[in-house]
């Protein structure tokens, strides 16, 4: 029981995308600022706070049981009030509320400097909840001015340029949680920017729910390349990444604005979702295998060096064994650096809910081994032809699990979703940027030694 004269003691499990970790760290901030103290242990916690993802059915299940775990710590825990946002939340507010009554108070994406009155209240007596009026997609739009306390590693930021997304996919429920696209000032985001380098920060890594239609609302001429330009002038700042372009708008301009830059990683982050054209018709996405296959020869032209990454959705209603062959064809053809694949999620709310959910979920699986079996074995491809190169390689820390080697990356390399370098001689601080030479390949990771450049 924590003393009556000592800070209230909030723990954070945050869930889901990097652009749901900086709703994160901006309630973080505000808490930090009205002097709570931040608890890494649940179980030790007065208030404990669930950002909640609410993506797929897989995310929302997870969130739902994280919520259910954090309940649990007020029957046998020192918990006395549970608080929960993110977008589950935005999506499911009364369900949440009537299922779950242990929830004492929700949060909506609009709300978040409201989180220190979801948390800060009188923990004796009836609570109040911010959240009692959560209605609709979200609109608000954060600046520079938030307060924000990083939980990414020192040397690495996420930097939101926009929120919500206008594009109609139709397997996607984001736009009916985080509302229309809006961007963020250029100057705003300068200034946000030059303060995470004053606190160390080496890397952003740039997020919306697609980097390339930043700017568009704005009316201004103000878009990706402008911004890319922008950011490069601030002082300390190393490496630029760039995350979830959308395909038809990784235009000549933006690639030249990469290519003229020093600070600009070599990498884009391109979520194509599927190479057959009747698939991505029904995904009222468009293109086909062909368009996607002149788009990366156009991008390796222009950056022969740039690691490209994508994701892919298998199992989509109406994927018949010859339009998953397609997929597969192009897997195999566009040589990805770096994949990721999920599962059809038929989800309500959406376009493709009035379609026919027809693939068994055994058989979505069974797509998904085999596309990432195509893919490992080109990674490993790819790795293998790195043995016995010297790599620049930003250090990251102590590898989690065995804690006794060093893990760290190279610009080809986005934090958490691609492979890592594996550090096993020589010493570094997180943030240092360090010749490694490669000794060893595997599927994940590759494997060297910090050597003299």
């Amino acid at each position: 029981m924590t003393h009556p004269s000592s800070p209230v003691r909030v723990g954070f499990v945050s869930l889901g995308c990097p652009k749901n970790l900086v709703d994160t760290e901006i309630m973080l901030g505000h808490l930090k600022r009205e002097g709570l103290a931040l608890s890494l242990d649940p179980r030790n916690s007065d208030v404990i706070v669930v950002n909640t993802c609410g993506f797929i059915e897989s995310a929302k299940q997870e969130s739902i049981d994280t919520i259910l775990e954090m309940a649990e710590y007020k029957k046998h825990g020192s918990c006395r009030r549970l608080v929960v946002t993110g977008c589950l939340v935005q999506r499911y507010h009364a369900q949440l509320r009537d299922a779950i009554p242990e929830i004492d108070a929700f949060l909506s994406l609009d709300e978040l400097e409201r989180i220190v009155e979801a948390v800060k209240t009188d923990l004796h007596g009836a609570a109040a909840d911010p959240g009692t009026g959560i209605s609709g997609a979200a609109r608000a739009l954060y600046d520079h001015r938030q307060a924000r306390i990083l939980a990414t590693r020192p040397h690495l930021a996420y930097l939101k340029i926009s929120e919500g997304c206008d594009h109609p996919c139709a397997f996607c429920a984001i736009p009916s949680m985080r509302g229309a696209m809006r961007s963020r000032s250029l100057e705003s985001l300068r200034l946000e920017a030059a303060e995470l380098a004053c606190h160390g920060v080496k890397e952003l890594v740039l997020i919306a729910q697609d980097t390339t239609d930043y700017g568009r609302d704005l009316g201004d001429g103000t878009d990706l390349p402008r911004l890319l330009r922008t950011l490069e002038q601030v002082e300390g700042v190393e490496w630029i990444r760039i995350h979830y372009a959308y395909p038809n708008r990784v235009t000549r301009a933006l690639l030249s604005a990469i290519a003229e830059s020093p600070k600009v990683c070599r990498y884009l982050d391109i979520p194509l979702q599927h190479a057959d054209a009747n698939i991505l018709k029904a995904m009222k996405r468009g293109a086909s295998r062909p368009i996607f296959n002149s788009l990366i020869a156009g991008i390796r032209r222009a950056l022969p060096d740039c690691a490209l990454r994508t994701t892919l959705i298998v199992g989509f209603p109406g994927e018949t064994e010859r339009s998953f062959a397609e997929l597969c064809r192009f897997v195999e053809e566009a040589r990805f650096d770096h994949l990721g694949v999920f599962t059809y999620s038929h989800e309500e709310g959406t376009a493709a809910y009035a379609l026919k959910d027809d693939i068994a979920p055994a058989r979505k699986q069974e797509r998904r081994r085999q596309v990432l079996e195509i893919q490992g074995r080109i990674t490993l491809e790819k790795h293998r032809a790195l043995v016995g190169r010297s790599l620049s390689v930003r250090v990251d820390g102590l590898e989690s699990e065995t804690r006794m080697l060093l893990t760290g990356r190279t610009q080809y390399q986005a934090p958490d979703v691609d492979s890592r370098v594996l550090i096993a001689d020589g010493k570094a601080a997180p943030g240092d940027l360090v010749p490694v030479l490669v000794e060893e390949a595997h599927p994940y990771d590759l494997v060297g030694r910090i050597h003299s450049a």
